[in-house]
């Protein structure tokens, strides 16, 4: 069950350093503790940075969630970028289709509970994440 959320565009640089204090303020909401905050921070800044630079922008719904006796804070990145066209490659440390060191997919699936992604080469990318206390 969501308690409570939030949207927010990402279509700058700006926006990812404002995912990132959404992240830490849902994270506290939620009651997660220190290490547990900033993974979820850390991989909402990696996927924030990804929706900016490979899907052209788009936006983050970050959700409060409990059910069966937990809590905790779910993240849904949304774009309507060009895709991925290999998923599996894409999860792969090392893997870019840019500049980058290839750590971003594969490291917020590492620093989630929960971790999925659906991707079409044309219409876009949606990953969905969460911690959970």
């Amino acid at each position: 069950m969501t308690t409570k959320s939030e949207r927010l565009d990402i279509r700058s640089s700006d926006d990812v350093v404002r995912v990132r204090q959404l992240a830490r303020t849902m994270a506290l909401a939620a009651g997660l503790g220190l290490v547990d905050q900033t993974k979820i921070i850390t991989a909402a800044s990696e996927l924030a940075r990804n929706t900016l630079d490979y899907g052209g922008g788009g936006f983050v719904l970050a959700e409060l969630v409990e059910g069966v006796g937990r809590r905790g804070l779910r993240l849904t990145f949304e774009d309507k970028g060009p895709g991925i066209g290999d998923v599996d490659a894409a999860l792969k440390d090392g893997f870019t289709t840019g500049k980058g060191m290839g750590l971003g997919l594969g490291g917020a699936r590492r620093l989630s509970n929960e971790f999925s992604i659906h991707s079409k080469p044309g219409e876009g990318t949606k990953v969905v994440i969460a911690r959970w206390k």
